[in-house]
C-alpha cells in the first residue's frame, strides 16, 4: 500500500489520488494532484489521500 496523505499536505507529485478512510479502505473518489499543491479537504475526519497514477509528462 501507498503512504497515505492528509488534507492540506503537500503533493508530493503529480498524480491522481485516490481518497480512502481512517483504516485505509479506497471509497471509489479520486482527485487531481499538482506536485507542491495542497491537497484538498476530504468529507470526513480521518480521511486520506494515496496516489493511483502517477501524472505522465512528455520528454521534449
Amino acid at each position: 500500500m501507498s503512504k497515505m496523505f492528509k488534507p492540506g499536505q503537500k503533493a508530493p507529485v503529480s498524480a491522481q489520488f485516490g481518497l480512502v478512510g481512517a483504516r485505509g479502505a479506497p471509497k471509489g473518489v479520486e482527485i487531481t494532484g499538482v506536485k507542491g499543491k495542497p491537497l484538498p479537504p476530504t468529507p470526513k475526519p480521518n480521511m486520506g489521500y494515496v496516489p493511483v497514477d502517477l501524472t505522465k509528462h512528455k520528454n521534449k
